[in-house]
């Protein structure tokens, strides 16, 4: 029975920016990672998707939550 690999956000990170950056091909990657090419992909995949929010305005989740407690607080 074979063991599951647990990689840490950083590694996941890092791996998926080498590929984004396109410098080298997944195979390469995966070889020189020592990874399977479909978790590389889908890493890549995650750090596409996730981009959106990485420009987000934090301020502007919160900003209902923080009128609804100056009401509060006003009452």
């Amino acid at each position: 029975m074979s063991k599951r690999r647990n990689y840490t956000p950083a590694f996941k990170a890092k791996v998926a920016r080498a590929a984004i950056e396109g410098n080298a091909t997944v195979t390469e990657l995966a070889q020189r990672y020592q990874v399977h090419p479909n978790l590389i992909t889908k890493w890549k995949r995650t750090a596409l998707d996730s981009l959106p929010d990485a420009f987000a305005n934090p301020r502007s989740h919160n900003q209902g939550d923080e009128q609804a407690r100056i009401r509060e607080l006003h009452a």
